[in-house]
């Protein structure tokens, strides 16, 4: 299995490659009034409103906000999956590597261990415990929803603004 290794808030995390889009560096972000504090905002993709979510909130990781001069040396995880209506980003510390992982290194951890069952394995990677977070169970049922409702808001919005040719 390979997976993509990063931190949050000095925890190290994980997902498998699968899930991961592409890597991105943190753009402006637009933010519009009254969104959920795990939104970080949304930006504009080739036309497309992509969410943004922090990933420390949504783990209760850090409950300061975030400046943009701290952004600068954050990274963006574009992943398929975490939104039905279309691709989502994970804001987090920083992407540190991609692994091979052989199965001896993976040690499952039982769903009732993490919220929502979001951390499927632990990890021993040279060392260093990883927790392999579980892309389907990241967002409760009713949190995909609302982002999903959110994004077609965005989407609205930023299609208002398109000029024809």
């Amino acid at each position: 299995m390979q997976i993509l290794l990063f931190d949050v808030c000095g925890i190290a995390c994980a997902l498998r490659s699968t899930s991961v889009r592409e890597l991105l560096p943190v753009p402006r972000l637009w933010c519009p009034p009254a969104l959920p504090r795990p939104v970080a905002g949304f930006f504009n993709l080739g036309g497309a409103a992509v969410p943004v979510i922090r990933l420390d909130v949504l783990l209760r990781l850090r409950a300061e906000p975030t400046s943009s001069e701290t952004n600068l040396y954050r990274h963006l995880i574009m992943l398929d999956g975490l939104s039905v209506s279309g691709p989502a980003a994970l804001l987090v510390d920083r992407v540190r590597d991609v692994a091979d992982i052989h199965g001896a290194q993976v040690s499952p951890v039982p769903p009732e261990s993490s919220l929502n069952g979001c951390v499927e394995a632990e990890i021993d990677h040279q060392g260093q415990l990883l927790h392999l977070l579980s892309l389907e169970r990241l967002l409760f049922a009713e949190e995909k929803l609302a982002l999903d409702e959110l994004s077609s808001h965005a989407r609205t919005r930023l299609g208002e603004w398109m000029v024809s040719a």
